[in-house]
């Protein structure tokens, strides 16, 4: 998903009921979980240069909704 479609989804499940988890899980208001996950963030993930990759993952760590924006540029050291 691109993010404009990460923040829809992440907001209709959370606001129908659902409740917020950590990098990028909630779950729905029937107690199903599920991860709301950006196009790019595997790449980002499976960098060959591991401290990018573990820049992201470091970020990703701390978000609940993931913002691909955020993840980009913690993966590029700013």
């Amino acid at each position: 998903y691109g993010q404009e479609e990460v923040d829809h989804y992440w907001n209709k499940f959370v606001e129908d009921g659902g409740e917020a988890g950590p990098c990028g899980w909630l779950k729905d208001k029937y107690g199903l979980s599920w991860q709301v996950v950006p196009d790019g963030l595997i790449d980002l993930l499976g960098d060959a240069d591991p401290e990018k990759a573990a820049r992201t993952a470091q970020a990703m760590y701390k978000m609940t909704k993931l913002d691909m924006a955020a993840l980009e540029k913690a993966h590029a050291g700013e």
